[in-house]
């Protein structure tokens, strides 16, 4: 339903990342430089940030344990839908 954060807290959390690091730090002259800091702060955020759902690593730590996992989904999955799969301990 909509008005309820506690419904949908990934996405909540992610916004209040996104608010707090990039709209709230930076004034931006036009678009194309909020593209430009978002797109720097979404890899960041994809490859570097720890993440609840693994265990509170970032994802670049999580995958060279998976290794052998994500190359069997990654040519067995044409759509790259291997991560929903994985099972994290």
């Amino acid at each position: 339903q909509p008005g309820k954060p506690m419904q949908n807290g990934y996405i909540e959390r992610f916004n209040r990342f996104f608010r707090e690091d990039i709209l709230d730090a930076y004034y931006f002259n036009d678009i194309y430089q909020l593209q430009k800091i978002s797109d720097n702060w979404r890899e960041d955020y994809n490859f570097n940030h720890p993440h609840k759902s693994l265990g509170n690593i970032s994802p670049k730590e999580f995958m060279p344990r998976f290794d052998e996992e994500f190359k069997f989904f990654i040519k067995s999955d044409p759509n790259n839908n291997y991560l929903s799969k994985l099972e994290v301990s």
